[in-house]
């Protein structure tokens, strides 16, 4: 959001500490105080403050000169996922669709612009990085985003692609506006997404949605598999009944829950 369109009840220093929060990550565990005031753009001065602050409010740990987060930093996260029930009912039918198909799985949201990770059974590690709850990736360049942009509305469509920077993250990354259109009308029309070696090359994955009592995309649920153990046409012929049955079980269970949170946001 830029300077001249915040309305006038928003708080920067809000905003700041929380963009210190967010400087930490699996690749910069620890950080000086130099280091946090260039990633978030603040001044040394202002990045203090705000480190000594979250420490005295229990969120990051200092030995005096390297800070980290604290594991209190998890209650913040923990709010969201206690408020709904999607994680807790999607767990175990993600057991059991990982002991039947044997590759991982796992449920997001659309967050912004980005796939947020909710739920995740994995069996071995894929991907270069780790996947965690709480995990986050651009969602034109993954399947579950792309089964969860395939359901927004078109303006809100239209804005997503007017701020969104389609990166080449692989030589097989889908980055014209025009290809990416036609791919998640593909996907609305046959009800599933296949993403091939996009996000990293070597995975392959596949998504389907999972829809509230009244037929809206709520989240998604994707299996994923290395790209020589399994070939495009094996997701789709192999994976995909078991992957929409699971689906269907999910949304089931909500309907009994009768909590099927609106959590679509872009």
């Amino acid at each position: 959001m830029t300077e001249s369109a915040r309305e006038g009840h928003f708080v920067q220093s809000l905003e700041r500490g929380l963009a210190v929060i967010r400087a930490f990550d699996a690749a910069h565990p620890e950080l000086t105080l130099s280091e946090v005031a260039r990633i978030c753009d603040l001044t040394r001065a202002a990045a203090r403050r705000f480190l000594l602050t979250l420490a005295d409010l229990g969120y990051v740990h200092t030995d005096g000169r390297l800070f980290r987060l604290s594991p209190r930093v998890l209650e913040l996260g923990y709010a969201y996922l206690s408020s709904i029930s999607l994680p807790e009912v999607a767990e175990p039918h993600l057991e059991r669709l990982v002991a039947e198909v044997r590759e991982s799985s796992s449920v997001s949201v659309l967050d912004g612009d980005d796939v947020v990770y909710v739920a995740r059974v994995p069996t071995s590690r894929i991907m270069t990085v780790s996947i965690n709850v709480g995990t986050r990736f651009p969602a034109y360049v993954t399947s579950m985003g792309r089964v969860l942009l395939a359901a927004v509305p078109e303006a809100a469509l239209d804005d997503y692609l007017s701020r969104v920077e389609l990166r080449k993250l692989t030589p097989r990354t889908t980055t014209g506006e025009t290809a990416l259109r036609a791919e998640l009308a593909r996907v609305r029309a046959q009800g599933y997404a296949i993403v091939d070696q996009e996000l990293e090359e070597g995975l392959r994955s596949m998504a389907v949605p999972v829809r509230d009592r009244n037929g809206g995309v709520i989240a998604a649920v994707n299996v994923s598999v290395h790209a020589s153990r399994t070939s495009v046409d094996a997701l789709r012929r192999d994976l995909l009944p078991p992957l929409l049955a699971a689906a269907a079980r999910i949304e089931a269970d909500l309907r009994v829950t009768g909590n099927s949170p609106a959590l679509r946001a872009v």
